[in-house]
Formats: C-alpha cells, structure tokens, sequence
C-alpha cells in the first residue's frame, strides 16, 4: 500500500506484497492470487509489533484471523472474502485515508457469513490503527516499552506445565526453541530426534549394566528437554502442520513405552522378569489417559452446561487462590515431567524392578485422585450432552462387530457404565480365578461382549457415560495381561506387550482424529481389528486352545500383534499426511 513502511516486515513473514489505491482495486488483487494460497489484508495505517502481525497473518490453524488492522484468509474461506470485499462501498483516495479500518468491516463481515475468525490473545503486544497523530504517537510509544522478542519467547511456553517442567526444563529449552527457529530447523525434525534419542535411551536399559542404566537416564531427560522445545519451537514460529499433530500425538508414547520395553528387557540380562510389571504399567498409563480423553469429551467439547457449580469445583476454585497448592495437584498427578524425570533418576540409581514398582504406585494414586474427582464432578454437574460429544464416547469406546450387532438387536436400557463394569468386573475375575484354558473363561469372555453391546445400546449421554471407554480399555488390556502372565508361556508376556502396544496405538490415534475434528478412523478398520469385545475373545480363544502347546501362545499374540499393527499404521499414516487431516499441534498432556 502507498505509503506504508509495512513492506519489509510483511514480506519477512513470508507474503508477496501488492499495493491497493482504492477498495475498488482489492478484487482484482484478490484474483490475482493463485486459488490454493493464503491471502492478507493490512491497514497501511497499522501499527504494532511483528509478532503481533505474525500471529494474526501466519497460523496455519485457522480459516480466517485478524487483528485491528491487519487480516489473513486461508484458501477454504476466500469465497466468503471476496463476497466481502464485493460489498465494499467505492471511496475516493482523500476519503479512503480517513475513513474506518477496512480490514476489521471485512473480518466482521466475514463472521457474518459463518467464517470463524481467529482474533489472537495479544497480551502486551500492539496492533492498531491510530485515527489520528496523537494516537499514532501514543501506540508508538506503546511498541517502544514492551520487546516483542521477549513476549515471543514468553509465549512459546505452554501456560499450564508441571513443577517440573516449568522450573527445570523450560528456562532453557525456550532459548533452544529459538536456536532451532533461526537454523531453519523444523519442529517435526526436533520430534524426530526426541525419538531417536529416546530409543537410544531405551537400547542403553536393555543392556542391564549400570553404565547402561545411567546413560539411560540422562538420555531419557535429553528426550524429554527435545520434546518441550518441539512444541515451544512450534509457537515460537507458528510451525504448526498436520504430519507435526500426528508425530507429537503419538511420539510421547512411543517414546515411554519402548522405554519400558528396554528397562524390561534389561531387567531379564540380569535374571529378573519384569514384563509384567512393564505391561502393567503401559496398561495403567493408557487407561489414564483414556481416562482423561473420554472426561474431556463429555465436559469440555460436548456439554451446553452452564458453568460447574460442583461442590467439588468450588473447592479446586478456592486452592487455586492458594499459588503453593496448584502445584501440589499438578504434581500429584505424575504429569509427563514428574514421571520421566522419577523414571530417569530411579533408572539410574536403582533396578528395573524398582522403577515399575515406583512408577505403578505413583500413577495408581494418580488415577484415583483425578478419576475420583471427575466422577463427584460429574454427579453434582447439570449438563446436556450434545450429539457431538454421545458419538464420541461411542467412537472412543472401539466397539467391534460383536458388539454393534448386539446393540442393534438389544433394547436400550439405563446405566450404561453399570453395564460395563459389570461386563469388565466379570471378565477381569474370571480371568484371575479360571484356568487359562478352561471353558469357563470363553464363556466369560462371551458374555464380556454381550454386555459391551448392550453397554452402548443406546446414546452416552448419562452423567457418567465417559467412564465407558476407560473400563474398556481396562477389560480388554487387562485380560491380555493377566492370560499372558498366568499362561507361564515363555515369551509370552512380551508378545502381549506388543499386541497392546498396537492396540493402544489405535486408541491413541481414534483420541487424536476425534480432537482434530476429523471424527473416528473408518468403521472398516474396526471391523478388520475385530473392536475390543472381538479382540477380548480371540485372545482369551487362543490361550485356551494354544497355552499347553509350547510357544505357540506367543507366536499367536505375535502374529495378531503384528497384523493390527500393520493395518492400523498404513490407515493412520494414509491419513495423517492427507489433505483432510487437522492442521493442529496438539498440547497433549500437561508437560
């Protein structure tokens, strides 16, 4: 634009600059520009900081942002932009450079026709357009007293992080984020390397020395300071993209999980077998989440409640005004900074053994503090579940043919998590109690998917329906656990390892299409991997017809381990770096 000192700023953040004398000429510049391209309007009046530009012009996130001044439109809402534009009133040049800010009519014009428009949480930061030059001054002197580059690497760390992370890890990470922005270096390839690193970590605990364990250790934290600064080095420079959402989303288990493969494994060089204590803590984790995702869902995304009036959230209100005790409830929970700096020091200093005894202890009473308090806090909490939020339970739950043909034929009835429990609760002690390879067991593993069907006969929109998903998970994860232990297979318990690792990748990427937006992985994949009623019974059919002969339990759970997840990754790698998937970087868990 004529005038304006905004050229040099505008083409930094990565846009090819055009002037426009008059409204009239926005039009033709707009068609000008090849269809699949982002587009910006900017006042030439404006004025405020270059992150202030850069948060309104370049996320990737969002159809449509602005700021005062200044607006950016993806290639999905242009249509809506150039409607908007039509309607712009012609205006002679002397009037044009007196008159209302144009681009803040277009973006709520915009809003009018069902465009989302982002307006970005400035903070400090300054994005005007002066009316006249005592308010030009006035802003000027406003960019002069706050630095940009220090809000800019205020803001590239999450505001909700644990103890830990916040105290230990981010202080410096945030300037590693930055070293990484001006080397041209890519999120994406900074997760990369967090993975590397921890695989690495986990080779070194499976040597079971202790210079193993220690180098485990400290590559562990090394993992873990690279898989903060991914997400810091993301909002430091707005990376954000859809292969990022799918690496971040599933990196942090992959990470943790084959940790506890190579501490398992180390373990047994040393003539101590603690697959099933590895097992059952990738089990416990993986519920917790679950846990946390299906709550969520219920609360959070798919509720029209008014604000929670819970005994239980006036309480959490009142410690919040207490600084010491935020951190105490953040803490007491093992976020993925307390844990993995609990696993590194222990793995360090102490056996395999130690470790899982500590890390189950921990993440034990971490489920039932947080599980304890959603459920008070879902008694007590008047809501409404949408459509949007009862369909995502039912994708999240994983219900597999058996299950659906059962709620198709069976009549909706009340107490949906009763059903379920009761279906787990009976599987789980049959699995304890029965013999591996009795009859007993096949019963309790049919009548296991009965009661899934006619757990998600009808809607899941009870106050307590989000517990669904959670006591699936620990049915069907649980009795591949305890079958594999009580089996005394050799080989066993590691291939079960795997076959859950599989599993839960496919819980984890369902968790992560769901927030994305993007709704479930197809019905075909659940059909081809039998859902978790399906799954449930094949295993509890194979230990009952291979754990006498040999290893050929272990090759079983082997080979079904192996096919879930080949078919699972190609569908989840097909999407992830398709078109259709969410341009999102997601938070995961509090760090």
């Amino acid at each position: 634009m004529p005038g304006s000192q905004l050229g040099p700023d505008l083409r930094a953040l990565g846009f090819d600059v055009q002037n426009a004398l008059l409204p009239d000429d926005l039009p033709r510049l707009l068609a000008e520009v090849p269809a699949g391209e982002r587009v910006a309007l900017v006042d030439p009046r404006f004025l405020g900081h270059l992150h202030a530009l850069r948060l309104a012009l370049t996320d990737p996130r969002f159809p449509a942002a602005s700021v005062p001044g200044a607006l950016t439109v993806q290639a999905e809402a242009r249509p809506a932009l150039a409607r908007a534009l039509a309607e712009v009133p012609a205006a002679p040049a002397a009037q044009v450079r007196t008159a209302a800010v144009l681009t803040d009519g277009v973006a709520a014009a915009l809003e009018a026709d069902g465009v989302a428009v982002h307006h970005p949480e400035l903070g400090s930061l300054v994005a005007t357009v002066p009316a006249d030059e005592a308010a030009a001054a006035a802003a000027s002197r406003a960019v002069s007293a706050v630095d940009d580059e220090a809000v800019r690497l205020r803001n590239a760390v999450k505001s909700r992080d644990g103890f830990f992370t916040t105290h230990f890890i981010s202080p410096y990470s945030r300037y590693i984020a930055r070293w990484c922005a001006r080397r041209g270096l890519t999120p994406n390839q900074v997760t990369t390397a967090s993975l590397i690193t921890a695989l690495i970590a986990a080779g070194c605990a499976a040597t079971g020395t202790r210079g193993g364990y220690v180098a485990a250790g400290v590559l562990l934290i090394l993992s873990f300071v690279l898989d903060c600064t991914d997400g810091q080095l993301a909002r430091y420079s707005l990376q954000y993209s859809t292969m990022g959402a799918w690496l971040d989303a599933t990196f942090d288990r992959a990470k943790e999980y084959a940790y506890y493969a190579g501490l398992a494994l180390g373990a047994a060089r040393g003539g101590d077998d603690v697959w099933a204590l590895a097992l059952g803590a990738m089990v416990l984790q993986t519920c917790r989440h679950v846990v946390d995702f299906s709550f969520n869902e219920a609360h959070v995304v798919g509720t029209d409640a008014s604000a929670n009036t819970s005994p239980t959230a006036a309480l959490s209100g009142r410690l919040d005004s207490v600084g010491w005790t935020v951190w105490v409830r953040r803490m007491i929970v093992l976020p993925i900074g307390e844990r993995w700096a609990m696993i590194a020091v222990l793995t360090a200093a102490t056996t395999p053994r130690v470790v899982f005894y500590a890390l189950l202890t921990g993440c034990a009473f971490a489920a039932c503090y947080t599980t304890a308090g959603r459920v008070l806090r879902s008694v007590a909490r008047r809501a409404t579940r949408t459509d949007r939020a009862a369909r995502a339970l039912a994708d999240l739950a994983d219900s597999g043919p058996l299950a659906q043909l059962v709620a198709a034929k069976a009549p909706r009835i009340p107490g949906a998590p009763v059903v379920a429990a009761v279906g787990a609760a009976a599987l789980i002690a049959a699995a304890l109690t029965q013999p591996v390879g009795g009859r007993q067991m096949i019963v309790a593993a049919v009548l296991y998917a009965i009661l899934s069907g006619l757990a998600v006969a009808g809607p899941l929109k009870g106050a307590l329906d989000w517990l669904v998903p959670p006591l699936f998970r620990v049915a069907e994860y649980g009795t591949v656990l305890i079958l594999a232990a009580r089996s005394d297979v050799d080989g066993a318990l590691p291939a079960a390892f795997g076959l859950v690792s599989a599993v839960a990748y496919h819980h984890y990427d369902t968790v992560y299409r769901i927030k994305g937006g993007s709704g479930a992985p197809p019905q075909w994949l659940v059909r081809v991997i039998g859902g978790q009623e399906g799954r449930t019974l094949v295993v509890t059919v194979l230990a009952a017809v291979l754990a006498t002969r040999g290893t050929d339990f272990t090759l079983a759970l082997t080979a079904l381990a192996a096919v879930i997840a080949l078919v699972v990754l190609v569908e989840s790698i097909r999407f992830w770096v398709s078109s259709g998937a969410p341009a999102v970087h997601d938070e995961g868990e509090t760090a």
